[in-house]
């Protein structure tokens, strides 16, 4: 019975002119279990993801997806919740509370079940899972495969019909991966869920499955069974084939007959019966490397994260020599990635020595922590020496056609390429890769390994860290077992394979009984003496780098004299007139206690002047940016509820604020505060009229309060010199003068949760909204430019003449004087010191920081499709 089907679906990235799905039609029965396969950037999560509406990304798209008979976009979010669960890869991102039964209970909780339902099903699932044992234990506390399982139950618990899991064992040891995959199998046999899970890893995920669906390019090239799948690529020579199982491949290579074994046992028993009619030749011995230079040595080296915990190592002693290529094994939180970090620097032991001669070069787990530019292309040349190499490495590496792409829109192969290829542009002595195979198909990762057998060869030293034993297997010149903080085993790929029984190939456990020395496929075709060919391989369709990447942009031409001469007389004039201005320290010289002297009207006069020459020198030397072009001027006519929003936020709430402060004396300020918090929140409200806001829409505005917030609070020890009128100016230019005006006064109202709390805090909310409504409202109607300038003139302005404008005759009422023109006088002159204080802060802030998160925020509301 059809539980899913999928109609002729395309998928069109913004900003992208090739479709990530092209045609794709596809059809999940009730109770199947689906592997999706394919190489890296090949569609397959952009695939998945759409089967989530919650998680489907922005972008056109077309044709169907039908959900038990429905139009799967009119699910109610409920039941989307309920009836399909989604795993990612990284277990790290899907896990949100403390507690392992927290955990199990999220879900249900915010479904509003009762507490006895809840407590039922969550029993019902841990015991389920075996997880009686740590089922209180801090989620922090456990492996990797634990986690991945905690998120699998987490799921499970909410009663799902189809359970989507893309790559979910990318970050497992091959025991708990096929801990996990056993799970998976256990769930779609005896409760009947439907499962579609992304796997590169098929050596175990393939016998499990009802049917298999390859992507290729955006396409669907097959999808039904999994043997017709196999004689399917294997005629058509497809790339994909080399990702087959080893039984397929080497039944495929010796020209077997069908059917073809796809699990180890079936590829044991034809192995078996093909060594009876065909003797089966010696395998020749492993070739010996000559003895090198030590490059990196480490001898009883004791590590710990925290005094009062275990050691992560105990007593390790490791050698690394120049031109080896050294695989560390081991399950997940053995400590491998701890000694990838000590041996980069990122770390020091507690006890021992540790030695590394020559630049090390780290490529971590997650290549994300690599990425600081906003193409491909930048990347490459922030490391490159020159244009030639950058373009040399992205050919090497196949990102040609990736490099207008932003590094974190690429997939998690494509990422780990990128990642190689930045840290190969630095020449390190010693590489160290991180699960360097995570995400890759065959193909890619056959070119890694070209790779690394180069760098080798030129005398570098590779540590691999990997969870991948056929690519171990086939790549390394020595293998290590890291258990209990130590090495417990050590040898070639043939001697650490052969002589275990768990922690081995498949083609070890396909060939165990005939060859117990062979551990990859290769040794397999050897002994049968058939030909070990290259997998069939079609030019990636990254690999198409232009010899030379365009230059960096020239450097910018010097001033022209004029402005030179100019901006030298503008810091003459400031330095005279800041010294002018202090010259008069007494402000009994220009205050009394019931107005004004007219000497301050003279100091008004020197502050303008310092202001004049603040603009004045800025305009002198400010230079426009040469990469990154100006957009055009929006001017657009304000929609009505912009309109109705504007009479809300300049009407509205001054009246609050008036009534506040003369009917109640400024003594329910809290009452006040509430008041203008709701009018505050009604404009905002109303930019959601007519459709529902989708959670990363408040997660954005709210974002943007709590950095506010945090750097009030970090820089609390400087009077005013606080970024929050900056990021309300940036908020209202890039999403609207309604967010502007919410993000201003919200982060007002929480920060003054961490200060004090007073008459004024309604003010402050009001004058720091109005100046998140005015820069969206000028920005849409062309009046403000998003440059650095316009936007850092605008900030200090804003800062003097709004901010310090409203707060400056409100701090005259909550004192309660009487408003004469004299006595506001008194209270600007007072008050202008401050906010000269307040506007360079601004400036300097939204100088520096306005652009950087200006594209920040365009990236985001781009790529999920957010306040448009």
């Amino acid at each position: 019975m059809e539980l899913v089907s999928i109609r002729n679906l395309t998928f069109t990235y913004p900003e992208q002119t090739a479709s990530a799905l092209c045609d794709v039609s596809l059809t999940l029965e009730r109770g199947s279990f689906t592997v999706l396969c394919g190489p890296s950037g090949s569609g397959k999560s952009t695939l998945l993801r759409q089967l989530k509406p919650v998680l489907t990304p922005h972008g056109a798209r077309e044709g169907t997806i039908s959900f038990d008979g429905a139009p799967l976009d009119t699910l109610s979010p409920r039941a989307q919740a309920e009836r399909i669960g989604f795993v990612r890869q990284s277990a790290e991102e899907q896990l949100v509370t403390d507690k392992v039964w927290h955990e199990l209970a999220f879900g249900l909780e915010s479904l509003g079940l009762d507490g006895a339902v809840i407590r039922r099903r969550v029993a019902e699932t841990a015991a389920f899972f075996g997880m009686e044992d740590w089922f209180r234990r801090d989620v922090a506390s456990l492996s990797g495969g634990q986690k991945q399982m905690v998120n699998l139950a987490a799921v499970m618990v909410m009663r799902p019909d189809l359970l989507v899991l893309d790559e979910p064992t990318g970050q497992l040891d091959p025991i708990a991966a096929a801990e996990f995959l056993s799970a998976l199998a256990k769930l779609n046999r005896e409760l009947g869920v439907a499962v579609l899970v992304s796997e590169h890893r098929l050596e175990e995920a393939l016998p499990l499955a009802t049917q298999a669906a390859v992507l290729d390019g955006g396409r669907l090239l097959y999808a039904g069974d999994v043997r017709s799948m196999a004689e399917h690529l294997r005629r058509d020579r497809h790339p994909a084939f080399s990702s087959m199982p080893v039984p397929v491949r080497v039944w495929s290579a010796t020209g077997g007959e069908p059917p073809c074994p796809v699990t180890a046992t079936e590829g044991g028993q034809w192995l078996a019966r093909y060594a009876e009619g065909h003797p089966l030749s010696p395998l020749p011995p492993e070739p010996t490397r000559p003895c090198l230079d030590l490059i990196a040595e480490a001898r009883e080296v004791q590590f710990s994260y925290d005094p009062a915990a275990a050691d992560v190592l105990r007593g390790l002693s490791l050698q690394v020599r120049r031109g080896e290529l050294l695989a560390l094994l081991g399950g997940n939180g053995a400590g491998k990635t701890t000694v990838l970090n000590l041996l980069a620097g990122l770390a020091r032991p507690v006890h021992g020595a540790l030695t590394v001669r020559g630049r090390a070069g780290l490529v971590s787990q997650d290549p994300r922590t690599l990425f600081a530019k906003k193409t491909v292309r930048e990347e490459l040349l922030e490391t490159a020496q020159d244009e030639a190499q950058a373009a040399a490495m992205a050919r090497r590496c196949a990102l040609g056609g990736l490099l207008d792409r932003h590094p974190y829109d690429l997939s998690g192969g494509e990422q780990q390429r990128l990642a190689l290829g930045k840290v190969l542009l630095t020449r390190p002595d010693l590489l160290l890769l991180d699960e360097p195979t995570k995400g890759l198909d065959e193909v890619c990762k056959d070119a890694l390994r070209d790779i690394l057998t180069d760098l080798a060869s030129r005398g570098v030293g590779v540590v691999l860290v990997s969870h991948d034993l056929e690519f171990c297997a086939r790549c390394a010149h020595r293998c290590a077992l890291l258990f209990d903080g130590a090495i417990c085993a050590e040898g070639t790929p043939r001697q650490f394979f052969a002589g275990n029984r768990f922690y081995t190939t498949a083609a070890n456990r396909m060939a165990r009984a005939v060859l117990p020395e062979a551990v990859t496929a290769e040794d397999i075709l050897t002994a049968c003496g058939a030909s070990v060919e290259p997998p069939p391989q079609t030019a990636p369709a990254s690999d198409d780098a232009p010899e030379c990447l365009p230059p960096p942009p020239p450097e910018r031409a010097p001033l022209p004299r004029w402005r030179k001469l100019l901006a030298l007389f503008c810091v003459a004039a400031l330095a005279a007139l800041v010294w002018r201005f202090l010259s008069i320290s007494d402000l009994s010289a220009m205050v009394r206690p019931d107005g004004a002297e007219p000497l301050s009207v003279q100091q008004l006069l020197l502050c303008w002047g310092i202001l004049a020459s603040v603009f004045l020198l800025a305009l002198c030397s400010f230079r426009r940016s040469q990469t990154v072009p100006l957009p055009p001027r929006q001017t657009r006519r304000p929609a009505r509820r912009t309109r109705l929003a504007a009479a809300l936020i300049l009407l509205l709430i001054p009246l609050t604020l008036l009534i506040g402060q003369t009917v109640l004396g400024g003594r329910h300020f809290y009452a006040v505060a509430l008041l203008v918090l709701l009018e505050t929140m009604l404009p905002f409200f109303l930019i959601f009229e007519g459709k529902r806001p989708q959670a990363r829409e408040l997660v954005l505005i709210a974002a943007m309060c709590a950095i506010g917030v945090a750097g009030r609070a970090a820089l609390f020890i400087l009077p005013q010199c606080k970024p929050i009128l900056a990021l309300t100016v940036v908020t209202g230019v890039a999403l609207g003068g309604e967010a502007g005006f919410l993000v201003g006064s919200m982060t007002m109202l929480l920060s003054n949760v961490l200060f004090a709390q007073g008459p004024w805090m309604p003010w402050q909310m009001f004058a720091m909204g109005i100046v998140g409504f005015l820069a969206g409202a000028a920005f849409r109607k062309g009046l403000l430019r998003r440059d650095r300038l316009s936007l850092s003139l605008f900030g200090a302005v804003c800062a003097v003449v709004i901010y310090g404008g409203i707060m400056n005759p409100a701090a005259a009422l909550m004192s309660g004087s009487e408003l004469r023109r004299d006595v506001i006088l008194a209270y600007y002159l007072t008050g202008f010191p401050v906010d000269c204080i307040h506007a360079g802060a601004t400036w300097l802030f939204l100088w520096f920081g306005a652009e950087p998160m200006l594209e920040k925020l365009d990236r985001v509301k781009v790529k999920y499709g957010l306040m448009a």
